[in-house]
């Protein structure tokens, strides 16, 4: 996929006349994640739904406010897993596994400085990530550490494919939503995210070139685990399906630790 990205538009547009003339299809294909590895760090977003910040009570309590500019971190490209890939327990080293659905972007052409107004003409297309977080991890231990609670192996499922921003049309306007075992536990908008997507890319290169086939997760709606009273973690065989509207649904089961 990576090559399909760095080839730019001359490839795309041939491939899009092929697919219109494909017949057939795979029999019973197992899909792999999208980008299976990405060449360098996914860039995530923090806080980008109001009402995600404002269901974190220790937040409320010190008086803290929604960020004036996108909060961003990094998951490194050995978290990637695809659909139906076991997502791995973090045991013994924390039981506060929580689930995160995400709008995931997929850089097509490369840029720095990127004017807001124009970022859209970098998107090759949109996925679902689920940005798997380990909360004790990345909120308390040792003063809180966000790039390692958020960097256990298998921690980012993506996928199931990428659709191409034609396709998608407005990404500010698809429901997304989570559910754990069948349960739904997040239910929202992408039109309610702080930051919209042009923005999001104009920031985050700005000084820094964005690179084909990079992604960037946009940020998770309300309804997470740690937020609930009482606290819900993932447990081995719980399973999370993660779905935005025009995309699909991403689906991953937890397994017991790595050995």
């Amino acid at each position: 996929m990576l090559g399909v990205l760095d080839a730019g538009e001359s490839l795309w547009s041939r491939l899009a006349a092929a697919a219109r003339e494909a017949r057939g299809g795979a029999r019973s294909p197992r899909l792999a994640a999208p980008i299976p590895r990405p060449r360098r760090n996914l860039f995530c977003v923090g806080w980008n739904y109001a009402e995600h910040f404002a269901e974190d009570q220790g937040k409320i309590a010190r008086g803290e406010q929604l960020p004036e500019a996108p909060a961003f971190f990094s998951k490194n490209p050995r978290t990637v897993v695809g659909p139906e890939t076991p997502v791995r327990h973090p045991a013994p080293h924390s039981e506060q596994l929580d689930w995160e659905a995400e709008l995931a972007v997929v850089v097509g052409t490369g840029g720095r400085d990127i004017p807001e107004d124009r970022a859209l003409e970098h998107v090759f297309g949109y996925t679902i990530g689920n940005d798997v977080s380990v909360r004790d991890v990345q909120r308390t231990r040792h003063g809180g550490q966000w790039f390692k609670g958020k960097n256990f192996d298998t921690h980012c499922p993506l996928g199931p494919w990428i659709v191409t921003a034609d396709e998608i049309g407005d990404a500010q306007d698809l429901r997304i939503c989570s559910r754990i075992n069948g349960v739904t536990k997040q239910d929202s908008s992408t039109r309610d995210m702080v930051f919209r997507v042009p923005r999001l890319l104009a920031e985050l290169s700005a000084g820094m070139a964005l690179e084909p086939g990079d992604v960037v997760l946009t940020g998770t709606p309300p309804g997470v685990g740690y937020a609930r009273t009482p606290p819900e973690w993932l447990r081995v065989g719980d399973v999370m399906e993660m779905e935005i509207e025009k995309i699909g649904s991403l689906r991953n089961r937890i397994d017991p630790p790595m050995g």
